[in-house]
């Protein structure tokens, strides 16, 4: 019909959500995953097909040797030794406490398990992230942890007067004559004294400067108790042991461990798996707040600390850590008296500490020059003091952005332990080698099992630093991100 217009259509309005669709099933899954990390380009496909390769002809054999034709118990190494016999387990099982402990009396041993049960607590309890009260966990760790080790481990008691007045008095007596001259000296300047009481620089040790300084000690925890338990109120138990012990330390008696049933174990009998673990806490434990001075010392504007600083680390860093550990324990004897000789375990100890605190020093040095000029003025700004700038503001950035060079010092120093046998320490590995000499466990088999499983152990640890490292570097990250 002329003039007529056609009907206007309405628009379509959807009145319900349209179902939702599943994703592709390349785009989801396993199947994503690997498309996205084994197969996103030529080359990845490449390198991939050859690891499944290597994988297909390496596996196999590796899993007969280690499982399917081992040889999991057996009296002597006369099975392991047999044709076609694998890895020989039986070894490892009839070794393991030697491997452990070394020489260490096997009657003695539960105090080593203690040691390393305790010190497992305390360092997962201040690694863990979300760990509460990490204060009182550090006392335990820098303090009760290393005097019970020393009683448990040795047998000398650290507390009461720690067995040290014999040990100090011999030496005092044996001292040179400038410290007889200074007892001489003030035996006169202090007429208040007993003549008798200052006669010797025995007698002045043990009736003067003990008590002196253990009241002043108990003075000191009972202030410091006081002032945490008005901030704390689980500062109490703390306050009780650290009293207690100031208490005992004031007393001019002596009691010994032996009233305890534990017997003195020579650093000679030491050695295994948990000394291998001693010199590298040690060594962690030192190197990393040496290593925080020396690169504070290596940026000071006094010159006779950066010039100090310096030497030491180049020097160190100069030389090999075997020429280091040789330096410890044969020439550090040469520099003191005789009487005065560090124990043959603590020179290598203080060797490796040195050696890892200059290493460390360069390792947080770089994170210290990343940390932009702003933020030292900023610091200063405000009013900040040059400890209070570091220990609030420069310090946390800084071993923040250096955490991996930091833990592949702590991986290095851990693997390292291993050149304490070069200077008479049985350590693990030394343990490992010594046990495959025995005529009753001798074949290429059972050695070969034995570094197998010494590898097992430095990979769990190292791997296991690995991991923690990069969880805290996820961490911390965090806040970085833009």
């Amino acid at each position: 019909m002329a003039g007529a217009t056609s009907p206007v259509a309405k628009d379509f309005v959807r009145e319900t959500a349209s179902p939702v669709l599943p994703p592709p099933v390349f785009a989801r899954g396993a199947i994503a995953w690997m498309r996205a990390n084994l197969f996103s380009g030529r080359p990845s496909t490449v390198l991939t097909v050859v690891a499944v390769a290597l994988m297909a002809w390496a596996l196999p054999p590796l899993a007969r040797y280690l499982i399917l034709d081992a040889v999991w118990s057996a009296p002597d190494g006369a099975a392991c030794r047999a044709p076609g016999a694998g890895a020989c387990w039986a070894y490892i099982a009839q070794k393991f406490s030697y491997f452990m402990y070394a020489s260490y009396p096997r009657e003695a041993v539960w105090r080593v398990d203690i040691v390393l049960a305790f010190g497992a607590v305390l360092i997962g309890w201040l690694l863990w992230p979300d760990a509460r009260y990490k204060g009182l966990g550090s006392l335990a760790f820098f303090i009760i942890f290393p005097l019970l080790s020393l009683a448990l481990l040795s047998g000398v008691n650290p507390f009461g007067l720690w067995r040290m007045t014999d040990w100090l008095l011999e030496r005092l007596d044996a001292a040179p004559d400038y410290v007889r001259d200074l007892a001489d000296y003030l035996r006169y300047r202090l007429p208040a004294f007993d003549a008798n009481l200052l006669g010797s620089p025995a007698a002045l040790f043990q009736g003067v400067i003990i008590p002196i300084a253990s009241a002043m000690g108990v003075v000191i925890a009972v202030l410091a108790a006081g002032f945490l338990l008005v901030r704390r109120t689980l500062a109490t138990f703390a306050t009780i042991g650290v009293v207690t012990i100031a208490t005992e330390l004031s007393r001019p008696v002596e009691w010994g461990w032996n009233q305890l049933g534990l017997t003195h174990v020579p650093t000679d009998l030491w050695g295994g798996v948990f000394v291998s673990l001693l010199v590298s806490v040690i060594g962690i434990v030192v190197s990393l707040p040496g290593g925080i001075l020396l690169a504070l010392g290596r940026r000071s504007r006094l010159p006779m600390v950066k010039f100090f600083s310096v030497v030491f680390i180049e020097f160190v860093r100069g030389v090999p850590l075997i020429t280091v550990l040789f330096m410890a324990n044969l020439m550090l004897p040469l520099f003191v008296p005789a009487n005065w000789t560090p124990d043959r375990l603590v020179r290598p100890l203080i060797g490796v500490s040195l050696f890892a605190s200059a290493y460390m020093a360069e390792v947080i040095r770089g994170g210290l020059q990343a940390i932009p000029k702003g933020q030292f003025e900023g610091a200063m700004a405000v009013g900040l003091s040059y400890w209070q700038m570091m220990r609030l503001i420069i310090l946390p950035q800084a071993l923040t952005i250096v955490i991996p060079g930091i833990v592949n010092t702590f991986i290095g120093l851990f693997k390292d332990t291993t050149l304490v046998a070069i200077v008479g320490i049985s350590d693990f590995l030394r343990t490992v080698d010594t046990a495959r000499l025995d005529p009753a466990w001798a074949g290429p088999t059972i050695s070969t099992t034995g570094y197998l499983f010494a590898a097992m152990f430095y990979f769990v640890f190292c791997f296991g630093m690995s991991r923690y490292s990069a969880m805290v570097e996820r961490k911390l990250s965090d806040g970085r991100k833009r």
